[in-house]
């Protein structure tokens, strides 16, 4: 194990891991303030109805959901992402969003089918990121999931509310927090269902589905060139001066192409720092900072080289946002489970590294420019996301 991972193994009682922990422990407190009979337990039921109650446990919960976005943000801003903190983090947001749709299913607030399809939803992702892990492989995030998230929280708040803030003589299809409480309610569930189906999307080669076309460029009939990538890399330079920062790469099946590409766009030295043709595991190791058990173990195609390769570079070649890819081009070097055209890729930004696996189909040459269109496109991304 490297320094870098004992050091993070050995750190986990970080600022935003305990903050975290907090969240977790907190969730028994929205509970017991939203079902219990505590005014009666400190004898202020004169003072404190239903409707009180509930707007008590919204406020608690609204409280415990803020402390999500503080240790996401400290995380990034102390530079002390650690797996465990990767672990807890969502599943304390399906802990807490859990005790509370279950909650309002025991006060006849929420029906259960609602609540029925969320909780499908988590095991069934849950058990594709199983599937996933056990091969070694990391499904990335969409912004789906993100969004299924707040939208659940808001509706959660919503009917939390809702009985609490009652219009005199209005029935519940006049009242307007009613409307938006399921207005919102539906967005949740559509964002749940929507988000589930592109984690299995991703990982259909997992399940024993052949891997869909991934776009227009995959397929036969379209050639990616060179005046393709210069286009596509000239997005990306604008996109990074425009925001003010530098870019790098770091790549290994592609041997310099996503470089090539960028450093072909007049300007580009404003923003391009380099890069790093890793092809060598050698290099991987020694000049990028890939750890040597990963690449004894799992060898160099796999999500923990791919972000080892991209930091390597963000650090070596002191930029804001680096991208790396590590493959199997062909037409030799399959293995079990990485048959060719298996691709993994990662960009690191100033407040987070991810990785993905894409498995493209074709020639060497043509697994490779789609390698190198789909790091473009990550780059691209990454910074139109996260450039402040």
């Amino acid at each position: 194990m490297s320094d870098n991972r004992k050091k993070a193994a050995s750190n986990i009682w970080t600022l935003s891991n305990i903050i975290t922990l907090i969240r977790i422990c907190l969730v028994p407190v929205f509970v017991v303030a939203l079902l219990s009979p505590w005014p009666e337990w400190f004898g202020i039921a004169h003072l404190v109805d239903d409707q009180t109650k509930s707007l008590v446990a919204a406020a608690v919960f609204i409280l415990i959901s803020a402390t999500d976005w503080i240790d996401g943000y400290l995380a990034r801003k102390r530079n002390e992402v650690t797996d465990f903190g990767k672990f807890m983090d969502p599943l304390a947001d399906k802990i807490l969003v859990a005790a509370a749709l279950l909650a309002l299913v025991e006060l006849s607030v929420l029906p259960a089918w609602p609540v029925l399809i969320i909780l499908a939803r988590e095991f069934i992702v849950s058990g594709v990121r199983m599937i996933a892990a056990s091969k070694n492989e990391v499904i990335a995030a969409s912004w789906y999931g993100k969004a299924k998230t707040v939208a659940q929280i808001i509706a959660i708040v919503l009917f939390l509310i809702k009985d609490a803030l009652i219009i005199p003589n209005a029935e519940n299809i006049n009242n307007p927090l009613y409307v938006i409480s399921w207005v919102t309610m539906i967005v949740a569930l559509i964002l749940t269902i929507i988000s589930m189906l592109d984690y299995i999307s991703k990982a259909r080669h997992l399940l024993g589905f052949k891997p869909a076309k991934l776009d227009a460029a995959n397929s036969d009939e379209c050639d990616i060139d060179d005046e393709f990538l210069n286009t596509l890399a000239a997005d990306v330079v604008c996109a990074a001066s425009n925001k003010g920062v530098t870019i790098s790469s770091a790549e290994s099946l592609t041997g310099g192409m996503v470089s090539c590409a960028l450093t072909s766009v007049a300007g580009s030295s404003s923003v391009v720092m380099g890069g790093v043709a890793s092809y060598a595991l050698s290099v991987k190791s020694d000049v990028l900072g890939v750890d040597l058990d990963t690449l004894k173990s799992d060898g160099a195609v796999n999500a923990r080289t791919a972000i080892d390769m991209a930091k390597g570079a963000q650090r070596i070649l002191k930029s804001d946002f680096a991208v790396s890819t590590t493959g199997i081009a062909g037409p030799t070097g399959a293995e079990p489970g990485k048959p060719i055209g298996t691709v993994w890729f990662a960009v690191s930004t100033p407040y987070k590294t991810e990785a993905e696996v894409m498995h493209f189909e074709g020639n060497r040459d043509k697994i490779r420019r789609l390698s190198a269109k789909k790091a473009l496109d990550i780059l691209l991304e990454a910074i139109n996301r996260d450039a402040r």
